[in-house]
């Protein structure tokens, strides 16, 4: 089962990625797990990324179709994977479909987790973060025992940049420029699944798993 994940950022679908791989038992594959891990084996490719990076430049789509292709070709992907966060615009997913084609396979299913914007907004602002241990919590869904002080280590939770309003309307109108057209192209090859995201979590998992009626 080969699924890609999309969905605008903060919908979800990064968490539901990792439930829908544990329960199939096929590997959750992010690119910035697959950047940082060819970074630190000293790969070739991994060199490559590591140019763009400190450059603070985004790693060009053929290099980072090649880095995802490198990855699926492992041995844990032959029952299938989960991409999250790829491909982000029609040249990445047009250069994946090119290269399974090559090794004779294609996508199964692209699920979006639809979320509205406003949702969205209004989910990261209530989201702290420790930046002693990393732990994440939401100062509604999941907030912290003593008011922002982490659960785990007892050091300050704070609202990170990347969360906030301004930062957030940024990233999400890079999403409806770049990866929505996604939304179409997946639809046009008939994988596109849709759940609703402003579900509960695990109802949101629920639906998923009917969807991939697996």
């Amino acid at each position: 089962m080969k699924i890609i994940m999309l969905g605008a950022p903060g919908a979800g679908k990064g968490t539901q990625a990792k439930q829908i791989a544990a329960k199939y038992s096929i590997p959750h594959i992010s690119t910035g797990d697959i950047f940082r891990a060819n970074i630190k084996n000293g790969t070739e490719l991994g060199k490559k990324a590591k140019e763009y990076m400190d450059q603070g430049a985004l790693v060009p789509d053929e290099l980072t179709c090649d880095l995802v292709v490198d990855r699926i070709a492992q041995d844990d992907c032959k029952n299938g994977f989960i991409l999250d966060g790829f491909p982000r615009t029609i040249p990445q997913a047009e250069a994946l479909d090119v290269a399974l084609t090559k090794r004779g396979e294609s996508m199964d299913y692209a699920i979006d987790v639809d979320v509205p914007d406003q949702n969205i907004v209004d989910r990261m602002g209530g989201r702290r973060a420790c930046l002693n241990c990393g732990a994440t919590y939401h100062v509604v869904f999941n907030p912290t025992k003593v008011e922002e002080k982490c659960d785990n280590c007892g050091s300050d939770t704070v609202l990170r940049d990347d969360d906030k309003p301004e930062t957030v309307q940024k990233r999400l109108k890079v999403y409806h420029d770049q990866t929505q057209p996604l939304i179409d192209y997946y639809k046009n090859k008939n994988i596109l699944k849709t759940v609703d995201g402003t579900q509960p979590m695990d109802k949101v998992f629920t639906d998923i798993v009917a969807l991939l009626g697996e």
